[in-house]
């Protein structure tokens, strides 16, 4: 079952920062309006270790395998890419029919192993999606690897699952490239106007979140708060590389050029 994102808004806080954007129509594309999708891990929240451990405990209560996954860099990938690089890792033989169970599986341990004292929201985030709902020409949304039920569980522990009511997850494809046009597919049911891909804005910590943007000509904006440094995604492509989402007034600058 889906993870449900859709939760009443908080009140907006405070904040000197407004963004001012008049929407309209042309040719059945919204103008004027920015779609900014957010990756989770390591862009938003840390889970201290909650999906890898989950991952693991997972594969060894289904397969007998511990660590299975500890050779198996997660960094930017979708869970079913990453279920299916150990399954193959390990030799066993994959089918479609095992992947309803392991996530089943899997989502039974996040939601106890989420409840650790490492975990936290990235810095600078808060302040940064406050400031970017208050603005009706902004539309927020995920584009994740992580599976939703497995998303809504790491945001709803963290308080951000309001900020978003659209996304598209690693179990809508297990390609994180496919994953921007399922996005803008989402945006277009929702609204029932169509929105360039030339307005959506992709924020991430890894080149795979670079990647995924760059065919269809998506701003992308890498921040360096995950495994990867400053210069590695600068040589990846990213338009705009940023250490950390701290300074709120700089980032959303870089959003309504």
């Amino acid at each position: 079952m889906r993870y449900a994102f859709f939760r009443a808004l908080r009140p907006a806080v405070h904040t000197t920062i407004r963004l001012r954007l008049t929407c309209g129509l042309s040719n059945g594309y919204l103008k004027n309006m920015k779609f900014i999708l957010f990756d989770i891990d390591c862009t938003l929240i840390d889970s201290g270790g909650a999906g890898t451990k989950s991952l693991d405990l997972a594969f060894e209560e289904m397969f007998s395998i511990s660590d299975a996954f500890k050779n198996i860099n997660m960094a930017g990938k979708t869970d079913l890419g990453i279920i299916r690089e150990g399954i193959n890792l390990h030799g066993i033989e994959y089918s479609d029919e095992v992947i309803p169970g392991f996530c089943e599986t899997y989502i039974k341990h996040l939601r106890h192993y989420i409840n650790n004292d490492r975990g936290h929201i990235k810095a600078g985030v808060m302040e940064a999606l406050e400031t970017l709902r208050q603005d009706e020409g902004l539309t927020l949304g995920l584009l994740t690897g992580n599976i939703a039920e497995g998303a809504g569980i790491k945001l709803e522990h963290f308080g951000l699952n309001s900020y978003f009511k659209i996304g598209a997850f690693g179990d809508d494809d297990e390609n994180r490239n496919n994953l921007l046009p399922i996005a803008v597919d989402k945006f277009h049911k929702q609204h029932s106007h169509r929105i360039s891909y030339s307005d959506c804005v992709v924020i991430g910590d890894t080149p795979m979140d670079i990647r995924c943007s760059k065919p269809y000509g998506a701003l992308s904006i890498a921040v360096a708060t995950g495994p990867y440094s400053f210069d590695a995604l600068s040589d990846a492509g990213a338009d705009v590389v940023l250490g950390t989402l701290e300074d709120t007034k700089r980032f959303v600058s870089f959003l309504i050029r």
